[in-house]
């Protein structure tokens, strides 16, 4: 509709502008050389400013051409339910149903709360205005050209009361200037014709409020159970709260504690704009209405994932074109996949709770090769207010645990570090910038010297914190933000604790982490919706691949390996544990937070990725031993059992070691194995080793034990040795456990002298001949004299003589005499074996044997 006398207005500044010239005409000779110029510069100023105002004058004359009547703002199109489909396009997850829920209610009937909460925090002023707030308008147009500009372009809403009804029941939600250009003519049209309060009452009865509630009326009824003439000040508040972005601060979404806020920030609005007191704004801040909200009566499917979907939606289209437009969308959820995921959630999280308190579980399932959500349960039970079954865990923050450290070792496999590579399990002291850090291991054990790929499939605690120093922190969150991790902005936070879980995710961002590992790099971005169609068929989008290489391959098919290997993690989990598939190769890996906060496992195949989560909302313990192999592992297996189908694929083989260092190939020393005399602890020459005797001979490992710092430069482990690994400042404390196993493993750091062949020649053993009794003697008393005479050689002493009688030792002897006088209790008559061991100095022994006939009366024994 034209703006009227806009043609008379264009005559009238033509000639005002025609009179001005020809003044500064006939005075320019009258005047000095100064005013001239002056006057010159003023002219253009002034020609320059009416162009200007005719230009705008112009546009705004453009732009009325085809606005609709403000008079016939009742006369509008009737809103259609838009429609959400799972990926099928025949299953309805949810449907925003028409005609809308919206009842008219008059003005006098509407609480003054309710109005002044609304005016409060939408339009202050409101009753000052005539349409349109320009210092509003202005500051926002400053801070969407120049941000924040220093704090003199603050972010500002620049829409009045009258602009957005106008937005939401007449115009488009284009977002464009021309489109803001309409809004204000007609916001300025509809305050020429309408009344404040018939504005008001206007823009209360049809701004939306969430779901399908058009209007304060419906909007109290679809929350509150109750009209909107019985609101009270906290409820008028509240509902206040939702119009700005209504899927947002949905009550029954994942925002509540956000919404929370901004009821708040009204009452306190409305305390400062003098509508109510402090006092009042303090009570009724006490009234928690979200426990007693009314429970949204649709009935959907999937709703997490729905109301995922929503926001997704109001995001991009508005609240108005969401609720009112008709859409069609059809998602990624595979409904066979949700209906599953659903039941075995629900079934182990039932088991949880009773044996490790865990009340909740989640759990998200995505195409790998798409980046497509099949499954997303976000909690065991979407209504149960008991434990916030609202709540989609799957898109909150929490510790992943020992499940971030496939990032980390990656990381280091881009580095140049191997799978072979030895890390010495030892407890250590980590230095930092605060305080020393010590981590201990989940079995509270150390293994000793293991390599990456133990250390990792074992998820053993200190040789992963070796690998994030080695790996780098900043460089571990370069690789997690390009596997697509939203959550890592604020890099002062981390420490060495990022490897065990110390950064907050969430799963479906894990997920789609090592589902770019199951494509070997290549990530596709998490994508919720296939296609969006208009009321009128028209495809206002539609999924398109926009997949990218963020990893080389290399590294990755090596962590692949790792964690698709069941034997290298048995020693930890056993064989036969749940992160397999019975069909199939799987990778995964478990976590569990300090103190069982979290407890995680993710897994995928080449095709699917699938990630579960146990624990309580409200981050309370759960039982000891509710790690993530117990609690979450069970949910994960029984899932891909029942949802991965097809021709087993396998994954690609990783490179060879090909690395020169034997540090990264699995040995940390030199490794020469030396046999040595077990008594005298010198070498024994090879060319003796062949007669040498057995029972003196005992092998070491001549091993210069040494952590890896000692061999690697951590920034170029593939490089030069180090000149003096002592720099780099972890060497001291990680040396010193190395150190002190070594010992205490019979490691030796120096070759032993060589003995001599002739110390065990048979020659050289010592000798012993019997003194008493003769060979063939009879025995004829209870009581008789063993004696022997040794005869040591080679000049060693003889330290010890043993004696047998039919095998058994009946006296050890270690200094002369040797002469035992034995009483022979219980000896049967008859011939017996007398024999005498004599042993030197070294250890080099001799025997001899007689045999005797005892022969005593019965009367005498």
């Amino acid at each position: 509709m034209p703006i009227p006398q806009l043609r008379d207005s264009k005559f009238h500044i033509r000639k005002i502008g025609e009179r001005l010239v020809k003044r500064t005409r006939e005075g320019q000779g009258k005047k000095p050389l100064f005013k001239r110029i002056l006057s010159h510069w003023l002219q253009i100023l002034v020609v320059f400013f009416l162009v200007i105002v005719i230009g705008m004058i112009g546009l705004f004359t453009w732009v009325s051409r085809d606005l609709p009547d403000p008079n016939k703002i009742i006369d509008r199109t009737v809103a259609e339910s838009t429609k959400i489909y799972a990926n099928d396009g025949k299953t309805i997850l949810y449907e925003i149903h028409g005609p809308e829920k919206r009842t008219i209610i008059q003005l006098e009937n509407i609480p003054a709360y309710m109005k002044d909460a609304t005016i409060a925090v939408e339009d202050k002023d409101f009753f000052k205005h005539g349409g349109f707030d320009i210092p509003a308008i202005g500051m926002a147009l400053c801070h969407e050209a120049f941000g924040n500009l220093g704090g003199l372009c603050p972010p500002r809403g620049g829409s009045t009361i009258t602009q957005q009804f106008v937005k939401n029941a007449i115009l488009t939600s284009e977002h464009s200037y021309t489109r803001k250009i309409k809004e204000i003519i007609l916001s300025y049209q509809l305050e020429k014709k309408f009344s404040k309060d018939q504005i008001l009452q206007l823009y209360l009865n049809e701004i939306p409020y969430g779901s399908t509630a058009y209007g304060v009326e419906a909007a109290s009824q679809t929350f509150l159970g109750k009209s909107a003439k019985d609101l009270t000040l906290s409820e008028s508040a509240f509902l206040a709260a939702l119009p700005q972005l209504p899927t947002y601060y949905s009550p029954f979404g994942t925002h509540t504690d956000e919404l929370s806020n901004r009821l708040h920030l009204i009452l306190d609005l409305m305390v400062t704009q003098g509508y109510i007191t402090r006092d009042q704004a303090d009570e009724a801040k006490k009234d928690n209405i979200l426990e007693r909200l009314k429970p949204p009566s649709e009935s959907l499917l999937a709703p997490h994932f729905v109301m995922y979907v929503r926001e997704l939606l109001s995001e991009k289209y508005g609240e108005t074109v969401l609720e009112q437009g008709g859409l069609k969308v059809t998602t990624t959820l595979n409904i066979d996949k949700q209906r599953i995921a659903e039941e075995v959630v629900t079934k182990y999280a039932d088991k949880n709770a009773t044996n490790y308190k865990a009340s909740n579980a989640a759990l998200v399932s995505l195409d790998t090769k798409t980046g497509q959500i099949l499954a997303m349960v976000g909690s065991k039970d979407y209504n149960d207010e008991s434990i916030d079954g609202n709540v989609n865990v799957v898109l909150r923050p929490r510790q992943p645990g020992s499940s971030f450290k496939p990032i980390v070792y990656l990381t280091a496999f881009q580095k140049g570090y191997t799978a072979d590579t030895i890390l010495f399990d030892l407890v250590t002291r980590f230095k930092t910038d605060t305080k020393d850090y010590t981590p201990k291991n989940y079995d509270l054990k150390e293994h000793g010297p293991v390599t990456m790929r133990q250390a990792l499939a074992g998820s053993l605690n200190i040789p992963a914190v070796k690998t994030l120093y080695l790996a780098g922190i900043d460089t571990v969150i370069d690789t997690a933000e390009k596997l697509g991790y939203s959550t890592f902005s604020d890099r002062s936070r981390f420490g060495l604790s990022l490897v065990l879980g110390g950064g907050e995710v969430t799963l479906l961002d894990h997920t789609s982490a090592y589902a770019t590992f199951a494509r070997e790099g290549i990530r596709n971005p998490v994508t919720a919706i296939l296609k969006v169609e208009d009321k009128n068929g028209k495809i206002l989008e539609e999924y398109k691949n926009h997949e990218e290489r963020v990893i080389d391959e290399k590294p990755v098919r090596l962590l692949n390996n790792i964690l698709s290997d069941n034997g290298a993690r048995a020693y930890i989990f056993g064989a036969a544990n749940h992160l397999t598939l019975p069909d199939r190769p799987v990778a995964a890996k478990t976590g569990t937070t300090n103190d069982y906060h979290d407890a995680w496992t993710i897994g995928y195949t080449p095709s699917i990725a699938t990630g579960v989560w146990v624990g309580n909302n409200n981050n309370s313990e759960m039982t000891r031993g509710a790690d993530g192999s117990v609690v979450a592992a069970p949910i994960w297996q029984e899932y891909m059992k029942r949802t991965v189908g097809g021709p087993a694929e396998p994954f690609k083989q990783p490179d060879a070691n090909n690395s020169e260092k034997p540090i990264l190939r699995g040995n940390y020393g030199e490794g020469v194995t030396v046999k040595i005399d077990k008594t005298t602890g010198k070498t024994i020459p090879d060319s003796c080793l062949s007669t040498y005797p057995a029972e003196f001979i005992q092998e070491k490992t001549l091993k210069i034990a040494h952590d890896i710092l000692f061999y690697v430069d951590k920034d170029n482990p593939q490089g030069p040795v180090p000149d003096d690994p002592a720099k780099d400042p972890q060497f001291a404390n990680w040396e010193e456990p190395v150190q002190k196993w070594a010992k205490e493993n019979g490691y030796i750091d120096t070759k032993p002298p060589q003995g001599d062949c002739s110390l065990r020649a048979k020659e050289n053993f010592p000798a012993v001949e019997f003194i008493q009794p003769a060979n063939g003697a009879t025995i004829n008393t209870p009581t008789f004299t063993i004696d022997s005479a040794p005869a040591p050689k080679t000049g060693h002493y003889v330290n010890k003589v043993e004696y047998y009688l039919d095998g058994n030792l009946i006296k050890t002897l270690t200094k002369v005499p040797f002469t035992v006088h034995y009483t022979a209790t219980g000896l049967q008559n008859g011939f017996h074996d007398l024999e005498v061991k004599v042993y030197d100095e070294v250890g080099n022994h001799g025997s001899s044997k007689i045999t005797f006939n005892y022969l005593v009366p019965e009367a005498a024994q």
